[in-house]
Order: structure tokens, then sequence, then C-alpha cells
């Protein structure tokens, strides 16, 4: 028999499981029960660290102990945050690629993290253009692992792991109702739908009309205005591209949804609800959270949070009364608030505040 020593350390674990509580500021403006998922208490303050980190882990996993991985992430900010944060975990160097319309304040936090940050392109897929370049240098005899944001069937299977920790918490509330996420490049969404696969809360679009309080779990995926790439598919009944990205969201800021969310999107057309917000209701998403529940999270999250305070969810529970929709049970996913702080959500107040009809008047 071997000795302990002989046997590798276990492999740190690159996320956590998150708390699930009752909202009753956004209880009482929904109209129904608001539970909040608050992946915001990541180790990188978002539910990236879920996705980004499996695909470490399982990386880390497939070679050599002693094999001298290097981690490549190209980001809008977000996953480059959970890349950098899961590498330390593990040991193992990163470097991180983010474009020019990423926040200073997002960079500096990224470079307090990993020691190579470089920012270039209009857009993130410039920068993912200019990480791939780098990776074709060489690695000085490492093997360069890539880390994509959210295409890639590792992400979506850690982010599915989001759905295993929602089944068991809202067991003793009698279950949930509906989800509701924010979408960029579809793969908290992707993780989400194939979470809700696993535990027949979905009905194919193809089924027969026979489904259950079970499989008719309703998700929500919220876009902004300009970053739209799963609603402008949807509507085209094809994987479509965006000519440009132009919102205040830049964590969305995905010209295309990944494949896999836009095929189970489409499966699943009686489940998902596709959801477009301006970003006045996305900044001030923000700002009224914060006011209420003293958590600051960016506008990406914000968009899905202000579905809760403009009325938004109660269309699209439309068929039911407002007494039975007061008994709904609605999750959700309070993404990351990573790129944020309380400066921008002043200037987030100071320029939407005053904007008629911006979340029905809540504020």
């Amino acid at each position: 028999m071997g000795s302990i020593g002989e046997y590798p350390p276990p492999t740190p674990q690159t996320w956590v499981e998150t708390p699930l509580f009752r909202s009753t500021p956004l209880s009482r403006y929904a109209g129904c029960n608001i539970y909040l998922k608050l992946e915001t208490l990541q180790p990188s303050s978002s539910f990236k660290s879920r996705g980004i980190g499996n695909l470490m882990t399982r990386a880390l996993l497939s070679y050599p102990p002693s094999t001298p991985l290097h981690f490549y992430c190209s980001s809008g900010g977000n996953a480059g945050l959970a890349c950098a944060t899961a590498a330390l975990s593990l040991r193992r160097p990163s470097t991180i690629v983010v474009p020019e319309t990423t926040s200073q304040f997002m960079v500096e936090k990224l470079r307090s993290l990993c020691p190579d940050v470089r920012q270039t392109g209009a857009g993130w897929v410039e920068a993912d253009q200019y990480l791939r370049g780098l990776m074709n240098e060489g690695n000085e005899g490492g093997v360069g692992v890539y880390v994509p944001p959210f295409d890639d069937e590792r992400i979506w299977e850690g982010n599915s792991t989001v759905v295993d920790e929602i089944e068991s918490q809202m067991s003793p509330f009698g279950g949930y109702d509906a989800i509701v996420c924010s979408v960029g490049g579809g793969g908290l969404f992707a993780g989400i739908m194939q979470g809700l696969e696993k535990y027949d809360r979905l009905s194919p679009f193809t089924s027969p009309t026979t489904s259950t309080s079970k499989n008719n779990v309703k998700v929500l995926a919220v876009e902004t205005h300009g970053t739209a790439s799963l609603s402008l598919s949807l509507q085209n009944a094809s994987l479509s591209r965006l000519p440009k990205i132009s919102s205040i969201a830049t964590s969305l800021g995905a010209p295309q949804v990944a494949a896999r969310a836009f095929e189970l999107a489409s499966k699943y057309q009686s489940n998902v609800e596709s959801v477009v917000l301006s970003d006045a209701e996305a900044a001030m998403g923000s700002v009224c959270f914060a006011d209420d529940e003293r958590v600051l999270v960016e506008a990406a999250c914000g968009v899905s949070v202000a579905t809760g305070y403009n009325g938004c969810i109660r269309e699209r529970f439309g068929e039911c009364s407002d007494r039975e929709f007061a008994g709904k049970n609605v999750v959700v996913v309070v993404c990351g608030g990573s790129n944020v702080s309380l400066g921008v959500l002043e200037k987030y107040r100071g320029a939407y505040m005053g904007d008629e009809g911006v979340l029905g008047g809540v504020r």
C-alpha cells in the first residue's frame, strides 16, 4: 500500500454554493414571491466562477500534475476575472485580454489578480482574435489552454450546477415556477436550460401539449437593446449576429449568442420568454436593487433584477389571476457585480432617475 504522500493534493474548488432568499421589497413590487440566487458571492463575484472554474479544473485534471499549464482568456471583464481568480486557486498562470470598452475599474481588478492583462480591440471579438494570436506564438514549453467566456460544454456543465442548488433550496418553499437570468453570450442561459432539462422541468416544443406544472417552468431570458443577440436569433428563427454592440451593459456584449443557447431556446419555446429592456431600465434595476437590498450589481445583472420592478414578470404569467400569481415562486439569478462601483451607480441615478416610466415609477 502506498503512502498518502504519493497522491496529489485535492484540486481546490473554484466555485461555491451560493445562498438563496426571498426578497421582501422585490416581492412587493412584483406581486409574487421573488427569490434571489446570489451569484455575487462567488469567488470572482459572478456566476462565471461556475463555468469557467469547471472548464479550468477539468483541463487541469486531464494532464499529469507536473504539466505547466497556462490559461488564456478573452473577456469583456467577468469571464477574465473568473479565469484569473480560478488560476490563482489552481496555482497556474493566466493571460487575460479585454477590449478597450472594458472599464478601468475592471481592468484594475484584473491586474490585482493577474500580472498579464492586456487591453485591445473595439470589442470582445477583436480581443479574442488578439488572444488567439498570443497562444499561437507559443508558450515557452508549457501547454496553453484557451478559456472562452461562454461557448464550451464544460462551461455549460459548470453553470448548470446553479439549478442543482435551486432545486434543493426551493424545495422547502414548494418549488419554483420561473427562473430569470441575463443573457450575453448565453453560457448561463445554456447551463440553466441543461439543468432544468436534467430535472425534467421543460416541455419540448415538438411534444404533445400534455405538460404538467413540473415541466412548465418559465425561463425569462433577459437582454438589453443593443445586446439582444438571442432575441434577434429567435425572431429570425436562425442563429443571427448583431451588427454592433450598443449598450451600457457591456458584459452582455456578444454579437452572436452561443449556438447551444439558441438550440435550447428553440427546442423549449413554450418555456422560454425572451425579454429585451432598455439601458435605463437596466441601470435603474441596479440602483433600486442597491437601495432595497444593499447589493451592488452591474447593469448586465440589473436588467434581470428590473423585471421584478417593472411588471415584466407579471406579463409573462398573463394566463393566471392576480391571486394565483401572488403564489408563484420566481428565482432571479443575481449573476454578478464585478464591474460596478458606487460611483457608477450614482452616474446611473443622475442619468436615468428622471426618465418618465422607467421601472414603472418605482423610484
